[in-house]
Order: C-alpha cells, then structure tokens, then sequence
C-alpha cells in the first residue's frame, strides 16, 4: 500500500454538545491548512514549536470574521500519531461550530478522513502494527477497565513482541535444519527429537493463545448464552433473576413467552447476552410453533446454553430427549424451583451424557443465584493464566489456529518418517502465516475491514 500523500480533517471527539471539541488534520499540509481559518494571538512561530498549546481565534476566512476562541497544537512528523504532520484543534464543544472547521478545512484543500484513516496512516507508516491498531479501537470501545488494560497492553507492543519470539523461534529452527540438509558434512546435523520439542513447545504456545479467545471474546463482544428448557420451567422467571429486574412477562400458563428476548449481563469483567426464548415442546399455538422454531436455531448458534429443568417435578420423556438433544454442547443444567420438594431423578439426567455442571436454584427466591452466574462465569469464561496474552479478535484467532495446524501437520510428517524438505514446507508456510497476524503480509480488503470498524477521528 502507498504512503497516503493528501491531507486529512476529521472531528475527533464524540458528536453532540460539550464544553471541548478537537478537530484534528494530517499530511504534508496540515499547518499550511490550519492557518487559513485559524489566527494565532501571540506573534510566534507555531512551526517551531510542535507540541505546544497556542492561543488564538478560528477565522471564517471566506467572510472574515471571527467565530472562536481555540488552542492549536502542531506535531511536528514523525513525531505524531500518524508520523505525518499533524495539528489538533481544540475549541468549543458546539456542533455547529466543529462543522464549520472542517466545511472550511476542505475548503482550504484538505479531505474529510475516512473511518479509521488516522490509525491507517500510522500503521502505514510504520509506526503500529496490526494488533496495536486493533487495540487502538478496541482501547475506545473497551466496555470494561480488564479490557482497557489489555487493550493497552497489546497496544504497549506485548502480544505483538511474543508473536515475534514465536516468530524468531520458526526462522531459527528453519536455518537449523535447512543447514543441516546443505552442509551434512559440516556437523550441523539436527536431530528429529530437538525439531519435535521445538515444534511443540511452539505450538503450545499458540494454543495457548487461541484457548484465551474465549475470554477475549466474553469482554469484546460477549458470550451468548440460550435458556432454554420446557414450557413453564421457570426459564423467563429465570431470565428476569439474573437480570435483576422485571424483564419478561411471567405468568403461571404454559407458553407464555411465544418470541425471544435479548438482554446484556455483566458478570464480573465478562459480557453475556442472554436470550430467553419460547419453550421447547409440543405447539398449543401457530404463534408458539413459530416461537419454538425460532428459539431452536439461536439455540443451535449460541455459545452456550442454559438449560432449565423443574427439579419439583418428576423428570419425563421430553426431559430426557432435551438433555439428549443438547449433550456435547457447552451446558449448564439449572434445577429450577429448588424451593419447592425435589422430585426429579438428577442421577438419570446425568446419565444421559449431560457433563457440564449443575446448579438447584430457586428463580422466584434469588436462592443460589450467586452461585449460577459464578458458575456461568467459570464454565464459559476460563481464566487465562497469569502472563499470557489474551486474544480478542476473531481475525486473530483464525490465523493462529492455522499456524498451530500447519505446524501440527510438520511434527506429524517428522515424527511418520518424511524427510526434511518435505516437513519443513510446513513450517515456512505457518512462519509466512506470522506476517499475516502482524499485517506485514495482508489483503487490501481484509485492511478495509478493519478500518472501517473505527471512528472518522480516529
């Protein structure tokens, strides 16, 4: 991709009123542009001072009258966050008067920035490299203080340097070996079992890294959790209790609940959308069949599922059918109405293959709640151990998964017989997939995807 030569104006804080706006400019002439709507009140050559705050008024240079009072700050490239020229505006929180500075901005020859274009440009030009510029926006739209820091942290360059190690780790090994095949005679000669231990411990420490997307994933954009269970389980009263307040309609008749609701949990620093749904079962309604039908396939999406039973009834043929229906999918059974004589045969439920954990509450007292969501943050949110990196993107996760399969396939050609050459392909592949992860090596569009996810002043 070219060094993007124009310059670039964008409002940088958010829309609406405040006392404080800044409008901020990028590229070769972004003080030139500045100065035509902006007068300085000091003689004093803003040029040579980058970083400081200047005093002045913003100017309609069009009409020639003055309509604000602002600081301009000048940063000097490379020494900016886009290692360009830059200059930020700040003034008077008014809407109207931040349309007014970029209407005037283009008009003295600069163009509105694109979403992201900021953070573009600095990656461009070196300064971030894909996962810092991802942890620019995720540092913005972070929805807790854990992720701010890790967002930060892999904004500091950390996820960023331990890729590399893996990185530096492969090269190295390929040198080794590809020595090893073109200079026998000159003692390099590697050993199977040093390659197998240094593969594995490369991919170990990849896996490591995908297993925490989980986590990642419950603080970016949350766990979907489906409740699902019979009619008249106690699955909306349920629903209201983890929320902590009258969410669904609850009645005593069977099917009440004939569509879904969504709602955001927060359970310690994770997120959790919570669907409640109709109950799965025989239709007493075409509007309930159409309920049913629709909660059967966000239950097949979800990312796990609460599964509700009536612990004050004996357990039936249906029951059973949905323990059977959700075994091997990631499932808490909640034993509801746990106030009330126990009834159902918990050791046959188990026995149909259900092996996540159980919890008896009781919806309609609150009692064990506390233990469902510890339950519920433990059993989909695993703790990454203290050190390691936490991944929060997708995009991020997929590469790694087919760095660590390129590297599995290489060990498993080493450890069947294959010669070197042959194994070895394997690792030069996931050693390329590397420059991928950092945007070295990146599709245009694939850049455009990400981008396009910012803010225009960012």
């Amino acid at each position: 991709m070219n060094v993007l030569k124009d310059t670039i104006i964008a409002i940088s804080t958010p829309i609406g009123y405040g006392a404080l706006g800044i409008v901020r400019l990028s590229g070769p002439r972004s003080l030139p542009i500045a100065q035509k709507f902006y007068k300085q009140k000091i003689i004093k050559e803003i040029r040579g001072c980058p970083g400081q705050l200047i005093l002045g008024n913003l100017f309609d240079f069009e009409q020639g009258q003055r309509f604000d009072e602002a600081y301009l700050v000048f940063f000097r490239k490379p020494n900016s966050y886009t290692r360009e020229d830059m200059v930020e505006i700040s003034c008077h929180g008014s809407p109207v008067i931040l349309e007014e500075i970029i209407r005037l901005g283009i008009r003295a020859g600069a163009r509105h920035a694109q979403a992201g274009e900021f953070t573009l440009r600095a990656f461009v030009n070196g300064r971030l490299d894909i996962i810092q510029a991802e942890a620019v926006n995720d540092l913005i739209t972070a929805s807790s203080l854990e992720q701010v820091k890790i967002s930060f942290h892999q904004l500091d360059g950390h996820l960023s340097r331990k890729i590399g190690s893996l990185r530096l780790q492969l090269v190295r090994l390929l040198a080794e070996i590809e020595a090893s095949i073109e200079f026998p005679e000159e003692g390099l000669q590697i050993t199977a079992q040093k390659v197998s231990r240094d593969l594995e411990a490369v991919i170990s420490s990849v896996m490591s890294m995908v297993e925490s997307y989980s986590t990642g994933k419950s603080m970016r954009e949350g766990v979907t959790l489906a409740i699902v269970g019979k009619t008249n389980v106690g699955k909306s009263t349920l629903f209201n209790a983890l929320l902590e307040r009258e969410r669904a309609i609850v009645t005593p008749y069977p099917g009440t609940t004939r569509d879904y609701i969504e709602e955001r949990l927060k359970i310690k620093n994770s997120l959790f959308m919570l669907v409640d749904m109709a109950g799965l079962g025989r239709p007493s309604h075409p509007v309930e069949e159409m309920g049913i039908k629709k909660g059967k396939r966000l239950a097949a999406r979800a990312d796990g599922l609460l599964l509700v039973l009536d612990s004050s009834r004996r357990e039936t043929a249906e029951d059973l059918a949905l323990v059977k229906k959700f075994r091997g999918r990631k499932t808490i059974v909640v034993f509801n109405k746990s106030d009330l004589p126990v009834k159902i045969d918990k050791k046959r439920i188990r026995r149909q293959g259900q092996e996540g954990p159980w919890v008896d509450v009781s919806a309609l007292t609150r009692k064990n709640l506390d233990k469902l969501k510890k339950e519920i943050h433990g059993f989909f949110v695993p703790s990454p151990k203290k050190g390691e990196e936490v991944i929060l993107h997708l995009r991020q996760k997929l590469v790694l998964e087919d760095i660590a399969g390129r590297l599995d396939r290489g060990l498993e050609l080493l450890r069947t017989g294959y010669p070197e050459d042959v194994y070895v392909e394997e690792i030069r592949r996931a050693t390329l997939l590397i420059g991928s992860l950092t945007g070295e090596i990146m599709p245009e569009d694939v850049l455009s995807d990400i981008f396009s996810r910012f803010c225009v002043g960012k």
